[in-house]
């Protein structure tokens, strides 16, 4: 008997093993194309922007984000190229995010910690599967705090706006087109 019960249980693990690496989705977020488009706000962009969407991720287990630091143009997004870093990155979906700041006063840009985070989501096809965007004043109307923490506030949302869309699309069609709860 104890045979038996040694010789299921090993059977199991690897059964148990390759279903859970099955499970984990990779999804690809280029780098947010950022408005206006100033070298030195680049980098503390890009930071905020895959610190919120790391922290949004690390509730779920299954999930894998992968990081292009390649840019693409947010309006002029050509799918094959979609398609090729789907494949190449072994990905199931690809989101091209774009950062829009808001400008205060005339003449040279003087910043607002405002922002419009706008996002996009493709499948491994290069198919749109949703757009949004989340503007942090109309949102929450914030008038303090840095611009860091709204990218972060911004993302956070625009994601939450893609999952519940996500969600109403597969309840509506009942075909899992893109799982609702990667987000």
């Amino acid at each position: 008997m104890i045979i038996s019960l040694t010789g299921c249980r090993s059977a199991v693990i690897p059964t148990f093993a390759s279903a859970k690496n099955a499970k984990i989705q990779n999804i690809l977020y280029f780098n947010p194309e950022i408005f206006p488009d100033i070298l030195e706000i680049r980098e503390p962009t890009y930071t905020a922007f895959y610190a919120a969407v790391s922290e949004k991720e690390n509730h779920i287990r299954n999930l894998k984000m992968l990081r292009v630091d390649s840019p693409m143009p947010f309006d002029s997004v050509q799918a094959s190229v979609i398609k090729e870093f789907c494949i190449n990155n072994n990905a199931e979906l690809a989101v091209v995010p774009k950062v829009k700041y808001f400008k205060v006063g005339f003449g040279k840009y003087i910043f607002s910690n405002q922002v419009i985070i706008s996002m996009k989501l493709y499948d491994a096809s290069g198919n749109l599967l949703t757009e949004t965007s989340y503007d942090t004043y109309k949102k929450n109307a914030r008038l303090l705090g840095s611009a860091e923490n709204s990218i972060k506030i911004g993302t956070a949302g625009a994601i939450q706006n893609m999952t519940k869309y996500l969600a109403r699309t597969r309840t509506k069609t009942g075909a899992p087109t893109a799982d609702a709860n990667l987000f």
